[in-house]
């Protein structure tokens, strides 16, 4: 059963070199609050798995955490929406491994299916076969991809029950399912908490049993103000 914890207090779960999972694409169904407070905080040398890097108007979504010198190492399928993760990638300052996207979420998938890895032809004849082993299955080449898991995921969603299990709303439902199911601890900032009972079963996109953390964030008028400031700040409406 899950537990519902302050932001404050749910930071005390995330040390220092951890591996961390976040949910959302481009800063839309990204767990904005709970990112702004390990900006803010003291944590570093993180290993950040995520779709893609994003930056918009320097102060939002992960690239608070590039910002701010948090990131030991990324993980994702694209960097060039944040020049400052592309800057210290290019001096040297980050490691990152690049995957397909696809490739990057099955094998997240794979990892929280209890699989050893995924196969795919993706990345043959570039510079992603490099260190990667080359199976043949029925006459075909596949690249052979191991699981990948985290410390910790940090997801968002619409709403919790206080068991835990989570509501997606819009495209929240992109990489957050995925990923809670992939790490050991697992975190889901949500807009609302509810009652055992309110959210209807077949709206449950992530069981209870996976979460381990509700953080209550922003509710839903606060975070439409939030991505309505952030677009005309950066010229866009």
């Amino acid at each position: 059963m899950a537990v519902i914890k302050s932001i404050r207090q749910t930071l005390e779960h995330i040390e220092n070199g951890n591996s961390i999972m976040i949910g959302g694409f481009l800063g839309v169904g990204a767990p904005i609050r709970l990112i702004d407070e390990i900006a803010d905080s003291n944590i570093t040398d993180l290993t950040i798995i995520s779709a893609v890097a994003s930056n918009p108007y320097e102060t939002f979504d992960i690239g608070k955490l590039t910002k701010k010198n948090k990131i030991k190492k990324f993980i994702g399928a694209h960097i060039g929406t944040d020049p400052n993760l592309v800057k210290q990638y290019n001096e040297g300052k980050v490691e990152v491994e690049f995957n397909p996207m696809g490739t990057l979420i099955e094998r997240i998938r794979a990892a929280g299916s209890g699989l050893g890895g995924i196969l795919t032809p993706t990345g043959l004849g570039t510079e992603m076969e490099q260190g990667r082993e080359k199976i043949m299955v029925n006459g075909k080449p596949f690249l052979l991809y191991p699981p990948l898991k985290a410390d910790i995921a940090i997801v968002k969603a619409y709403r919790a029950d206080k068991f835990g299990n989570l509501q997606y709303k819009g495209v929240a439902l992109n990489s957050n399912p995925i990923i809670a199911t992939a790490a050991n601890l697992v975190i889901a900032e949500v807009d609302e908490i509810v009652e055992v009972g309110e959210i209807n079963p077949n709206d449950v996109g992530t069981p209870g049993i996976f979460v381990d953390i509700i953080v209550k964030g922003n509710d839903l008028p606060t975070r439409k103000k939030v991505y309505e400031d952030l677009w005309i700040n950066a010229h866009k409406l």
